[in-house]
């Protein structure tokens, strides 16, 4: 018996080498990395970042994955963030260990484990709704058939009564099995979001936002500190458009995966920050005086 086209997707996805041990091995090895294409890729997240997704789709064409395959944009903006962090410790900290504190806890827990637990729970959301949106899919196409079926066999009451059977039946299936079952269509090769490549959208998204609350938010931060509404009107604003701005590339990177629909749903926080950024505007609320002083006291 041949093996079926969706056999021989999930047999290659198994066979593929892994990703992650030439990842991480190339992170100590600078001379591999392609530095201009990832200064490139910074300088356009924060121009035109669409055509940033566009090479992505480039990428997919030409090495069969979505993620990168260079960790040079990783390690790149973990350079940023401990130089940026340490004109901070410079202005504002108090010593030495308190500044290498700080910038640990920017790098391994703002940056990394942030990361990680985003990059986590978008893969598993996606890839949990796109299962249950093929298989909803399927059970619908099957519904039809046998209603079909009956149709062409019976006649009258007795087919709808049957139809409305068969239909309460097999979505009460898929409510209960719908993630304990093989792929249903023998012809289509699964499609999954690559957990690495979840971690590249909050890279990208994030790298704009450490420009505006890292680079900008420095030099205005002689102004942003101080007391009265014009400080705390601007401070609001940048963080209302970095985190804005991070929540739009959140959605372009999902929305260029053409397996994926719905992707409007990464959006829907900018809403959230439009609506309470007034409120913070109106109490008083100065969120950099917030977090500096949440650092450096």
């Amino acid at each position: 018996m041949l093996p079926t086209t969706a056999s021989k997707g999930r047999g290659a996805s198994r066979s593929a080498p892994p990703l992650f041990g030439p990842y991480l091995r190339r992170i100590v090895k600078w001379q591999q990395m392609d530095i201009e294409y990832t200064f490139w890729q910074m300088v356009h997240l924060c121009t035109s970042p669409k055509v940033v997704y566009q090479h992505t789709k480039y990428h997919k064409q030409t090495k069969n994955q979505w993620a990168r395959d260079d960790p040079a944009f990783v390690v790149i903006l973990i350079l940023f963030l401990v130089f940026a962090t340490s004109a901070y410790c410079a202005a504002y900290g108090e010593s030495a260990s308190h500044a290498a504190l700080t910038i640990t806890s920017v790098v391994f827990l703002h940056f990394l484990f942030a990361g990680i637990v985003l990059a986590t729970l978008c893969w598993c959301y996606l890839n949990m709704s796109s299962a249950m949106r093929r298989e909803n899919a399927w059970l619908q196409i099957t519904i039809r058939n046998e209603i079909n079926s009956l149709e062409a066999c019976c006649c009258g009451m007795l087919v709808t009564l049957a139809g409305k059977l068969l239909d309460t039946v097999i979505r009460c299936r898929f409510l209960t099995n719908s993630y304990l079952r093989e792929e249903p269509n023998s012809h289509v090769v699964e499609q999954r979001v690559e957990w690495l490549y979840a971690f590249d959208v909050h890279c990208n998204s994030f790298f704009p936002a450490f420009v505006i609350l890292y680079v900008v938010q420095y030099f205005l931060s002689p102004l942003l500190v101080a007391h009265g509404f014009f400080p705390a009107l601007l401070s609001n604003l940048l963080f209302v458009v970095a985190i804005s701005y991070y929540h739009y590339l959140n959605f372009l990177g999902y929305d260029v995966l053409p397996f994926l629909d719905r992707t409007t749903f990464f959006l829907y926080p900018i809403g959230l920050v439009i609506i309470l950024s007034p409120l913070m505007i109106l109490i008083g609320f100065n969120p950099t005086r917030y977090f500096l002083s949440l650092y450096f006291g």
